[in-house]
């Protein structure tokens, strides 16, 4: 029986596109991310953030996704598979938008990645589904964004992550500060 809080899968993609391929393990490299991935780098790698700022810090290295969104979506008639919306590892059991920033994401037995912020989703979404993109990001009542799709994060320690691998969670200090989008 796999633990509460595990690994469901885990993607990579060498090109920049929306969807990741599903694959039996990643690598995490330390300060970089995903070895094989588009996004791995010290550097900001996502195509709009080069063209704003080439030289900011990647705090997009690893894309992280909860698969009760999945399931949410599937019951929105949104078919929606691990690694379609661009995550490197899909999580079952963990809270990822309730995080605070910092929060130390242990994956397996030795990776480890810090939540850096929420993922900003964007128009590309809608090309994989019509209408997805308000399922995944949508209005408060207080009128602000609610993002849903999952959290982004900067890889402290390197490790391979396969499926089935345990998550735990290590808190930063209090006070805890909220997830922003990065």
């Amino acid at each position: 029986m796999p633990p509460q809080q595990s690994v469901v899968a885990v993607h990579r993609g060498a090109r920049h596109r929306l969807s990741k391929m599903q694959v039996p393990e990643v690598r995490l490299l330390a300060g970089l991310g995903v070895e094989g991935d588009a996004h791995a780098g010290v550097l900001v790698q996502h195509r709009s953030r080069v063209r704003r700022d080439p030289n900011q810090p990647n705090l997009r290295q690893v894309h992280l996704l909860h698969a009760e969104l999945l399931n949410d979506l599937a019951g929105n008639g949104h078919d929606v598979a691990p690694g379609a919306l661009g995550e490197n590892v899909t999580t079952r059991g963990v809270d990822l938008l309730a995080l605070p920033a910092g929060t130390l994401v242990h994956l397996g037995a030795d990776a480890v990645v810090r939540v850096e912020g929420l993922r900003n989703p964007c128009v590309q979404i809608e090309a994989y589904d019509a209408g997805l993109l308000r399922h995944v990001a949508g209005r408060a009542p207080d009128g602000s964004v609610v993002r849903r799709a999952g959290v982004m994060g900067v890889v402290l320690a390197g490790g391979l992550v396969r499926a089935g691998d345990p998550i735990r969670l290590v808190l930063p200090e209090h006070p805890h500060r909220p997830l922003a989008p990065v």
